[in-house]
């Protein structure tokens, strides 16, 4: 069974409470406040497992909790820290938050392990809270709570090259052919009920990954059939190498085919429409040779007014014929492709929840005219949010938006191309 999606509960440790006590001794007659820190909560962390290829694990254990921290004690004994939990998924796992299914975290590339929840802060012991007027407090902070969510796993294969086309058009015999993949191949419609990634190691070149993808039919991008779990593996690879059945085997027209499934990926997602993509007429081999360029031509022609461009190669993934034209044909075409992993901004951000209750100031400053918001609402912000990506501009627009802040700024006066000062960063405000 392979699994490539999950919904799971997630949790970080709480923070240890602080501890009241007093230091209490033989010969001492008034001993002060010694309660200990309380631990900190354990963090719930996401890494990525070379081992892994499917979120099956998943389907058994649906919720994760990490360790909360043990409270102080006496003698300024602290509590000890909760322990971490590593959660291992598979590389191209994508984490959403359940509700909202905003992207959390995108398990691929270069980003093997993010620190998803924080655990919580310990609390405070009552030896921080003597004072000279309060020489024995009977008070000590609570530990923070740990964070939580629902989330969902989804697996996004990684490949540079994805195989689309109706069910039992060739994919899966090309596959084997050309690759490291051994994928179940039979006579039968859906025989791929999941993604078959190889390995294509050509001549001259450093090879690359190719991906052979459920069968997709028409009403997938509305979740019809396979739907969904079909092109959401689409979205990473860069070029994509479109297999039809040339020879009608099964009384499909191959330009009518090709048509349909390119609305199929339009309506899923303009950026899966918008990918390269090669025609594979597969199947030619059932043609005499002298026959060969008159079908090809007909395809050609049929998909001309829509996809003038389009490069259409012949190909036999049974005999050979024209497989190893049709690898360098896609290597070309991947070489002008860019070189930047296709990956998933974050566009929620688990921290955001917890400054809601936090204050911030709006202030004018007459000495440096410029405008200027602080408060630990605002710094903390800051601290989380990418501000060179576009995803995360965007969402800092949106939360002062949606804090009340440029409504406090408007208030106050300011008029475009005035500046806003937030913690060492300065902003011209335009409306």
């Amino acid at each position: 069974m392979f699994a490539d999606t999950a919904k799971i509960y997630i949790r970080s440790g709480n923070g240890g409470d602080g501890h009241v006590g007093f230091r209490r001794e033989k010969f001492v007659a008034a001993g002060g406040p010694n309660g200990g820190d309380g631990g900190r909560g354990g963090d719930l962390i996401f890494e990525v497992d070379d081992g892994l290829n499917t979120l099956n694990d998943f389907r058994f254990i649906r919720k994760y909790c990490a360790k909360n921290g043990e409270p102080g004690g006496n003698n300024h004994c602290n509590g000890a820290d909760g322990e971490d939990l590593v959660v291992k998924v598979p590389e191209g796992t994508v984490i959403r938050e359940a509700e909202t299914g905003k992207v959390i975290a995108d398990m691929s590339h270069e980003n093997r392990r993010v620190v998803l929840l924080k655990g919580g802060r310990g609390g405070k012991g009552n030896m921080h809270y003597a004072t000279p007027t309060m020489q024995v407090p009977k008070y000590a902070q609570p530990g923070q709570k740990g964070r939580e969510l629902n989330v969902i796993l989804e697996l996004k294969v990684i490949a540079d090259v994805g195989l689309v086309g109706f069910p039992n058009v060739g994919k899966s015999t090309f596959l084997s052919r050309v690759s490291n993949a051994r994928p179940k191949i039979a006579d039968y419609h859906f025989t791929t009920l999941n993604p078959n990634l190889g390995v294509v190691n050509l001549e001259g070149t450093d090879g690359f990954v190719i991906a052979d993808i459920p069968g997709l039919i028409e009403g997938a991008s509305e979740g019809v059939g396979l739907g969904h779990e079909f092109l959401k593996h689409v979205e990473r690879c860069k070029v994509i190498l479109h297999i039809v059945d040339a020879a009608g085997t099964e009384g499909r027209d191959p330009v009518e085919d090709i048509r349909l499934i390119n609305e199929e990926l339009a309506k899923y997602s303009e950026v899966l429409a918008s990918k390269p993509q090669i025609i594979a007429a597969n199947k030619m081999d059932v043609y005499p040779e002298e026959e060969r360029e008159t079908i090809l031509e007909m395809i050609r022609e049929g998909i001309r007014e829509d996809m003038p461009d389009t490069l259409v190669v012949p190909l036999s993934a049974v005999s050979g014929l024209g497989v190893k034209e049709c690898l360098y044909e896609l290597w070309n075409m991947l070489q002008t492709c860019s070189e930047e992993p296709i990956m998933f901004e974050q566009e929620y951000f688990p921290e955001a929840a917890d400054t809601a209750q936090e204050p911030y100031t709006v202030e004018y400053n007459t000495e440096d005219s410029v405008y200027v918001v602080e408060g630990p609402r605002i710094e903390r912000m800051l601290g989380y949010t990418n501000l060179d990506s576009e995803k995360g501009f965007e969402f800092f627009q949106n939360f002062l938006k949606t804090n009340g802040i440029l409504e406090k700024l408007e208030e106050l006066g300011i008029q475009d191309g005035d500046t806003v000062r937030m913690y060492g960063l300065q902003f011209d405000y335009y409306k």
